[in-house]
């Protein structure tokens, strides 16, 4: 054993270390905010406007990040999209770089305030895509709406000024079944419900499917379901594959044949407010979305 004359006589080699590079916040560039009659000229006649709700009463199954990712890969392919954000959370919004406290009028305003939809809407946000944001007044919407006249058609006869001026319009719905979704429901044409790959996908989903058939036979006759997205797809895990097996098998053809890949530039695009077409162009997680387009637009 070295005795304590023995360590004290050890040298001691001094090392310069490094200090680690200070965490940059990501900070979201906000564009300023254009009014709709700013808006760019439509360069191709729209067809009959197609209405679809985003929804699934689960959260983080990927509404928002399909509601913005589609709506701006129809938008790249000449498509005009408008985005109803219905979240009181408002991630289609932040998620695009919108910055919520430059925002005049939002979907809370044309909801409960009369506020003509064409003052809420923020034009060509990007290429083609359109938004009615979502800000904090919306938290409240579900309980002032109890109160209003026509509570549920609120929704259904702003969107019906649109109609003939957009190809699609999505509405990003909150993960509830509450007057707001239920506004969507008397609003939309068809749903689109995504499904994460991932156990108790199919739970909730009859809850859904309950509230679709009650309003479809008492407000909404033709309220259907467009089409059905396997989203946070890993090929890699047997769930993954058990899971959309599962869900083929209950729902049939209506699941589209694209499937949403679980990846990290999917994640990280909503802080640079950027859809995944503009932030990672290459990569799997923005061709899924292009092929997912292709597959709407094929359906009609």
């Amino acid at each position: 054993m070295d005795s304590i004359e023995d360590i004290e006589a050890t040298p001691v080699i001094e090392r310069e270390v490094k200090q680690p590079e200070p965490v940059r916040d990501v900070v979201i560039e906000s564009r300023p905010l254009k009014s709709y009659a700013d808006k760019a000229p439509v360069t191709h006649v729209v067809g009959q406007t197609k209405v679809i709700a985003i929804i699934n009463q689960k959260g983080g199954v990927g509404k928002s990040t399909t509601s913005i990712n589609l709506g701006a890969a129809l938008g790249e392919m000449g498509k005009q999209v408008l985005l109803i954000d219905l979240d009181p959370q408002g991630n289609s919004s932040s998620g695009l770089g919108i910055d919520k406290g430059a925002v005049q009028n939002c979907i809370y305003d044309v909801l409960l305030n009369d506020v003509p939809i064409e003052q809420a809407i923020i034009p060509d946000v990007y290429e083609g895509l359109d938004v009615v944001p979502a800000t904090i007044n919306l938290a409240g919407a579900e309980v002032e709406l109890v109160s209003e006249m026509a509570r549920e058609n609120r929704l259904k006869d702003a969107v019906g000024t649109m109609r003939g001026r957009y190809d699609f319009v999505f509405i990003d719905c909150p993960p509830s079944l509450g007057l707001l979704t239920v506004n969507a429901l008397v609003a939309a044409d068809k749903l689109l419900i995504p499904i994460q790959c991932e156990f108790y996908a199919l739970e909730g989903v009859t809850k859904l499917l309950d509230s679709m058939n009650r309003v479809k036979s008492r407000l909404n006759p033709s309220l259907d379901i467009y089409g059905v997205l396997m989203t946070m797809y890993d090929g890699r895990t047997t769930l993954s594959r058990q899971v959309v097996e599962e869900v083929r098998n209950y729902f049939g053809r209506i699941v589209f044949e694209t499937m949403i890949p679980r990846t990290v530039k999917l994640s990280e695009a909503p802080s640079y407010g950027q859809p995944i077409t503009q932030y990672d162009p290459a990569g799997k997680g923005a061709q899924s979305y292009v092929d997912l387009a292709k597959e709407v637009i094929s359906r009609g």
